[in-house]
């Protein structure tokens, strides 16, 4: 009986690991000098292209580009800004949420409703 109640409690431990999910770590950065679709496109294909990199949201109007890291990875803050740089554009600010890049982009839709 003890084993059968030390199996249920492992099966109980491991189900709730495997439904556990880390908040994904991006980083939000404010870009000036971005005006089309075109430019967007272009940061997001560069940031994109990194290693380290699982996602990528551009938002024109907000003048954001937000970079998710691929789980226990990190991507620098000063590889985003040097490949921005490159890209022609000017970084001006940096911040790190927890939060993944489709939850960036629903609050952008949702904003964008109101």
């Amino acid at each position: 009986m003890k084993t059968l109640v030390n199996k249920i409690a492992m099966i109980c431990v491991l189900s709730a690991l495997a439904n556990f999910s880390m908040a994904a770590t991006t980083t939000l950065v404010t870009v000036n000098g971005m005006v089309c679709a075109f430019c967007a496109q272009g940061i997001e294909k560069r940031l994109l292209k990194l290693p380290e990199t699982q996602a990528v949201f551009v938002n024109l109007k907000q003048k954001i580009v937000a970079v998710e890291a691929k789980p226990n990875q990190a991507v620098s803050e000063a590889l985003i800004k040097s490949e921005i740089a490159d890209a022609g554009y000017a970084v001006v600010k940096f911040e790190t949420v927890e939060k993944s890049v489709d939850d960036i982009k629903a609050e952008y839709a949702a904003k964008n409703k109101k």
